[in-house]
């Protein structure tokens, strides 16, 4: 077995308004960042995990997601996964 780290990126779908996201974007415009045309709000979340290959880790962090990790009504997600090399 090897070591991964899996990085999921969970954000709002993009037809579900994202109120966070509209008062960052007010907040940079208030501080001066001009042409800032839209701001998404999301999480990132980190799980090391062992697996036996790249793919058995993706999909067990996958069913993690499905799961428990992101709303399937309003959020979608991304996993991107490396495998840690021992130091």
């Amino acid at each position: 077995m090897s070591n991964y780290i899996a990085d999921v990126t969970v954000m709002l779908k993009p037809v579900v308004n994202d109120p966070q996201g509209l008062v960052v974007r007010a907040g940079l415009e208030k501080l001066g960042f001009a042409g800032v045309t839209g701001v998404r709000v999301g999480k990132e979340i980190r799980i090391e995990i062992e697996a036996d290959s790249t793919d058995q880790a993706r999909n067990t962090v996958q069913e993690m997601c499905e799961k428990l990790l992101r709303n399937p009504v309003i959020e979608d997600y991304e996993i991107a996964v490396r495998e840690v090399q021992p130091a």
